[in-house]
């Protein structure tokens, strides 16, 4: 579970760039549809595409290289078992990142003209293939009852392979439904040309930048959380709890989408007044949804932490912490995220790179290491040995509600930005 945990900073970074890249297609191909201009759309479409299988190509050929170093580095010291599962996974997981990238750019560009229904049915049975897969690879052949159930056993590394591919059979399927939309076919790519490469690079770059600079801040935040008392138990907790914590945040990803889409296309049609009206609407009904589910969450949180670790108490007493932390500041999150969509879909990538740095660099990071960290021993030549109090030695519970803090800041700037309005004159 730790080398698990450690492997999600390297996962989110490569899908951050790939999800930097995905906004590109929305805000272009959304404007153009609005603008009833057929050519332009299909154009954004091929083009981004293409950039898509490029970028794919070279973050496979990255997180491969950086594998081994990075889980040196972030998983707690001395684990090495926890190290090489880690190491394994990038490793199995960076085959799959081409994939990846089609299908986020693929779902992207369909968002753009409106269709939301086919990337639903089709990340249905993505999900549906990957579980299947993660039944059959990860645990060993079984007696289920009077039933015998093969499996392969291969534990973390059969949940990698299960993941790579249902992603590689999900950008197949993608790539021939295409064919039958108004996108048209995905199969005639062509070498991005330098007009567009800049429009397309115009948009990703400063969200490419703003996850790379995410992710670098959940490294640092990983470090500290490993080297504060109760590490391990607190980088375990990482998994069960982000995974509690997607829930809260799905409702407000898919009026993220829905909202991006739909301000690019008014945008698109010239009028800017119904794109702020889509924004705050999109952006109340997520935080009311989102409400409704933190409660039932916090009040449970140990129960659900005791199901995704049973048998280890201090990993669940961490989990219910961090499920609890994190469920007092979820709909300031969730407007952040229906507001940063907006601005994405109007093609305004700078102001969410903006809240990124001030939350996480100004708040998270520095925020967890005054928190978590305790007394730290360091070497001075070759014998002498000290210790250095850095910081209040609360551990996990410090961490935890460091990013709660970041959290609410996210929330109050993406409202701030949106209210502002600059986003309504951004030329993509």
């Amino acid at each position: 579970m730790t080398g698990m945990a450690g492997s999600m900073n390297i996962t989110f970074l490569m899908f951050n760039i790939i999800g930097a890249l995905a906004t590109a297609p929305t805000a272009l191909v959304s404007r153009a549809f609005g603008a009833r201009d057929e050519v332009e759309m299909r154009e954004a479409y091929r083009q981004s595409i293409s950039m898509s299988l490029i970028f794919g190509l070279f973050l496979s050929l990255l997180a491969i290289a950086l594998a081994f170093p990075s889980a040196w580095l972030l998983s707690p010291p001395g684990n090495d078992a926890a190290r090489l599962y880690m190491a394994h996974y990038l490793l199995v997981y960076a085959i799959g990142l081409p994939a990846l990238s089609i299908i986020q750019n693929l779902a992207a560009a369909l968002r753009g003209i409106g269709d939301t229904k086919s990337p639903m049915y089709i990340s249905g049975l993505q999900i549906c293939l990957h579980i299947t897969l993660n039944f059959l690879l990860i645990f060993p052949t079984r007696h289920v009852g009077p039933f015998i159930v093969p499996g392969a056993g291969m534990g973390l590394m059969g949940a990698c392979t299960a993941l790579v591919s249902s992603n590689w059979v999900a950008a197949f399927i993608y790539m021939v439904y295409s064919g039958r939309t108004p996108l048209g076919s995905a199969w005639h790519l062509a070498w991005p040309s330098a007009s567009w490469s800049t429009r397309i690079l115009r948009i990703a770059s400063p969200q490419a930048v703003s996850g790379i600079l995410r992710v670098m801040s959940m490294w640092v935040y990983s470090y500290i959380l490993a080297n504060s008392p109760g590490g391990s138990a607190a980088m375990a907790a990482l998994g069960p709890g982000f995974a509690i914590e997607s829930i809260m945040f799905m409702p407000s990803f898919g009026l993220s989408m829905a909202a991006a889409a739909l301000v690019g296309q008014s945008l698109g049609m010239k009028r800017p007044d119904r794109a702020e009206r889509i924004g705050w609407n999109a952006a109340h009904w997520a935080g009311f949804v989102t409400l409704l589910l933190c409660v039932p969450l916090a009040v449970l949180a140990h129960d659900l932490a005791s199901m995704l670790a049973p048998g280890k108490p201090d990993v669940i007493y961490q989990t219910a912490k961090l499920i609890q932390w994190v469920c007092a500041t979820e709909v300031a999150f969730a407007y952040f995220g229906v507001m940063v969509g907006a601005m994405q879909g109007a093609g305004d990538t700078k102001r969410p790179m903006v809240i990124t740095i001030l939350s996480m660099w100004f708040v998270r990071v520095p925020l967890a290491a005054v928190l978590a960290l305790g007394t730290i021993q360091f070497k001075v030549g070759a014998w002498e040995s000290g210790r250095l109090t850095v910081g209040l030695g609360m551990g996990g519970v410090g961490a935890w509600i460091a990013m709660s803090m970041s959290q609410l800041v996210q929330g109050i700037l993406a409202v701030w930005y949106f209210r502002f309005g600059s986003w309504k004159h951004v030329k993509v």
